[in-house]
């Protein structure tokens, strides 16, 4: 009895055809994934600095499950043009039902760091009055976003709060607390910016962004006041919400000890908080968006539980 083999080259070719066909569907899933069905409404105006509309895009998964998200679009205080933000990058929160605010705002310097801090407490105010209308619980509000975004989000976490009562806008008299916070290598500390390439060795606004912060920011006794003003860490109550961070420990822009002192500072006041240090991470990494699944993980945990505490 012969025994008879395959050609070499019509195995190879098999082989290929094979490696390129599991290729090809992971391919396709990976862009099912990252592309789910969607309603987008941009452009939405919560509020207005400096003669300029502030715009937000409102981006709602096609099954909803009447919780929100808000996303600091914002890096190094710069921010973009309303439906910029790529669905992709929400693929995460999208999937898992999350209604996503991407919250846009005045780059600095045209508007300061003081200025856009008030004015991301507007767009939670508004997006809370409007709560109804965008199908999800004024009381269940999630906020994410990284380096500037994550400072933004972590201002409004431990500074979120009621509006004056005697505003004549009903928005302004909205809270601006949010009920859990998931972000990327925060800026935490502006009095201590640790061994960053930004820290001008002196105590005084980081070195690329002086700008950012006003005329008087170049006093150091008034710099004193605005870091602290601005720095999340100085504001860190028992009322906390609970707070994810996800920091790579090469991060030279964005140092890691700012994620780790607001920890402590956290845990100091009896808050929930937890670091993820991400081995050799830089100023962002190939896999955030894999990690942005965890993001959704702790809204699961954080936000349902307000309202299943069983």
């Amino acid at each position: 009895m012969k025994c008879f083999s395959l050609p070499c080259s019509f195995s190879a070719r098999g082989v290929a055809l094979t490696v390129l066909s599991v290729a090809c569907a992971i391919v396709g899933v990976a862009w099912w994934y990252l592309h789910p069905p969607v309603e987008r409404t941009d452009g939405v105006v919560y509020g207005q600095r400096n003669g300029e509309p502030l715009p937000l895009d409102v981006i709602r998964p096609s099954r909803p499950n009447g919780l929100g998200v808000a996303f600091m679009v914002s890096g190094g205080w710069k921010s973009g043009h309303a439906g910029e933000l790529p669905v992709w990058m929400m693929a995460p929160l999208l999937r898992r039902g999350y209604t996503v605010f991407a919250i846009y705002h005045v780059s600095q310097p045209e508007a300061t760091v003081m200025e856009i801090i008030e004015d991301v407490h507007r767009g939670i105010r508004f997006v809370r009055h409007h709560a109804e209308k965008y199908g999800i619980d004024p009381d269940r509000i999630g906020i994410s976003g990284g380096s500037a975004g994550g400072h933004l989000s972590l201002m409004l976490a431990a500074r979120g709060g009621p509006g004056p009562r005697n505003s004549s806008d009903p928005v302004d008299r909205e809270s601006s607390a949010v009920q859990a916070a998931a972000v990327f290598y925060p800026v935490t500390d502006l009095l201590n910016l640790g061994d960053s390439t930004e820290n001008p060795g002196d105590g005084g606004p980081p070195k690329s962004f002086v700008r950012a912060f006003g005329p008087d920011a170049t006093d150091m006794a008034t710099w004193k006041v605005i870091g602290r003003e601005c720095s999340p860490i100085y504001h860190v109550t028992p009322n906390l919400p609970p707070v994810l961070i996800y920091h790579g420990d090469a991060d030279t822009l964005v140092t890691l000890d700012q994620s780790e002192r607001f920890c402590e500072r956290a845990i100091e006041q009896g808050a929930e908080v937890k670091l993820v240090v991400h081995p050799g991470g830089q100023h962002g990494w190939l896999t955030m968006l894999w990690d942005a699944r965890r993001f959704a993980d702790w809204f699961d945990r954080h936000l349902q539980s307000v309202a299943d505490p069983e």
